[in-house]
């Protein structure tokens, strides 16, 4: 069949012309909208400008053919071949092209949102510029692809090799990358805000300047990444691996970076508010100097010394352990749930549930604290539904008058100003919590009030594991029968509802705790 023949017969309505062959044939401009050319001959065709909407094109042979500015959309290529084709503005938009061989072929500026290239083979593609909105490139061949600026937002890349690939200012906010092969990938400058880039192979990608904010690395392998100047405020990095990375001036606020491993990596200049660094391996790590503003605007900079970069970066998780001399019933354990969620709406501090262990005798609750600087505020909270948060609270009023009465010369001033400040958000919270305080009796059950009425125990842990007991109950450890919580006036036990003499720990074990939520920094001016 030649081409006159083709296009009569199109235009008497035929449709099928499956296995056609037409290799080397001017087709330029031709209409073929929802043809069936399954299986058909189309090497080194030209078909620039063709209307191939719909047309059904499943292993059909388009090796070098010429195919710039056709339309193709929703049209069905699958296992075709499209080897060294000129696509060039081409629309494939929502086209089928499940593991089809296009190797080397042109796809500048084409439009493919939507498309399935799922198991597609795309190796050494141009597709500069090219749009893949919501495309499907899963378990697709991607090595060496020029995908600079293009525009794959939302794409399906799970599993994808892009190995070599050159994805610089390309658009991949919201993609799926999971488990995806982008060992020396160029993304530089890319936009990877909110991708999904868990468990995948970003081994000594260039991603200088890229935009990974609140994207999901989790269990990635980044080791020996440029990451100098990258945005990764909010990203996800736990147990990720950036061994070797380079996270010059990176900007990392508020990023969760637990088990991760910076064995012989770089920070220096590292954007670090708001990061929690609890369990991280640092061993060779170089940071010279960090940023701890809010707005990473460097106001507040610190020196760092390799002593002190190591204390830095090896913290443990501060905590309060509240022990109750008691075991918790299921009454007990739904009030104390009620009143921790009304506090944590007045409060944000309490952001978390605590973990709650119990024994035959105790009940030990404990609450992860994202920052030194919360442990006293959490502790409040903690303690606050219990009978004993009135000697609590009686407790660190002192304590804080003691240290700010003393102003001793080891503390500088802008640690003295942080005390002060820490007392006086202790202090918001206490009046802020005043209307719970009315209401918390109401809903009780007794065999709740008899828990909540139980001698207690108080920790604090902070970052540098060491601890402050805050408050501890004279009779705590005591056993004292049924009638414990009862006003006993028996000789030698001390009634619970008493508040006992105040005993503070000495001035320099309040400081030596207290001293280590500044980490010891030395602010640069």
């Amino acid at each position: 069949m030649n081409v006159k023949e083709l296009m009569n017969q199109y235009t008497a309505g035929i449709r099928d012309f499956r296995g056609i062959d037409l290799n080397e044939a001017n087709l330029r401009g031709i209409n073929l909208r929802g043809a069936n050319l399954t299986g058909a001959n189309l090497n080194v065709v030209n078909l620039s400008g063709a209307n191939l909407s719909e047309a059904v094109l499943n292993q059909a042979k388009l090796n070098v053919a010429r195919l710039s500015a056709a339309n193709l959309s929703h049209a069905q290529l699958n296992r075709a071949f499209l080897n060294v084709a000129n696509l060039i503005r081409a629309d494939l938009g929502q086209a089928e092209l499940v593991e089809a061989v296009i190797i080397r072929a042109e796809l500048v500026r084409a439009e493919l949102s939507g498309a399935n290239l799922s198991g597609a083979n795309l190796s050494g593609t141009d597709l500069r510029e090219a749009t893949l909105r919501q495309a499907n490139l899963s378990y697709s061949n991607l090595s060496e692809v020029n995908l600079r600026d293009a525009a794959l937002t939302g794409a399906i890349l799970e599993q994808a090799t892009l190995n070599g690939a050159d994805l610089s200012r390309t658009d991949l906010s919201g993609a799926n990358l999971r488990e995806a092969e982008l060992s020396q990938a160029n993304l530089n400058r890319a936009n990877l805000s909110g991708a999904d880039l868990r468990r995948a192979n970003l081994r000594w990608v260039d991603l200088s300047g890229a935009n990974l904010q609140a994207a999901d690395l989790s269990e990635a392998k980044l080791s020996g990444a440029n990451l100098i100047g990258a945005n990764l405020s909010h990203a996800n990095l736990v147990n990720t691996s950036l061994v070797h990375a380079d996270l010059t001036q990176a900007r990392l606020i508020e990023a969760e970076l637990g088990g991760a491993d910076l064995t012989g990596a770089t920070l220096t200049g590292t954007k670090l508010y708001g990061v929690a660094r609890f369990g991280l391996k640092t061993e060779g790590l170089t940071c010279d100097w960090i940023d701890l503003s809010p707005g990473g605007d460097r106001s507040e900079v610190y020196r760092l010394t390799p002593e002190k970069a190591k204390k830095f970066f090896n913290q443990t998780l501060p905590t309060v352990q509240l022990t109750v001399d008691s075991s918790i019933d299921l009454s007990a354990n739904l009030a104390i749930a009620t009143l921790y969620h009304q506090i944590s709406k007045i409060h944000s501090t309490l952001k978390k549930p605590p973990a709650i262990d119990i024994s035959s005798r105790r009940t030990y609750i404990t609450f992860p604290v994202e920052s030194n600087y919360h442990l006293f505020a959490v502790a409040y909270c903690a303690i606050f539904p219990f009978e004993n948060a009135t000697a609590t609270e009686h407790y660190l009023i002192a304590l804080f008058k003691m240290l700010q009465a003393e102003n001793p010369s080891s503390i500088s001033p802008q640690e003295f100003q942080k005390i002060r400040q820490i007392a006086s958000n202790l202090n918001d919270i206490q009046n802020r919590l005043k209307t719970i305080q009315k209401q918390k009796d109401s809903f009780l059950k007794s065999s709740a009030q008899k828990f909540l009425a139980s001698p207690t125990h108080l920790v604090l842990t902070n970052s540098s594991n060491k601890t402050l007991d805050v408050y501890l109950h004279p009779v705590f450890g005591r056993y004292l029968g049924k009638d414990a919580t009862s006003n006993s006036k028996k000789a030698g036990e001390t009634p619970l509802n008493v508040r006992p003499e105040l005993i503070l720990p000495p001035l320099k074990s309040v400081l030596s705790f207290i001293q280590d939520f500044f980490d010891g920094l030395e602010p640069i001016r």
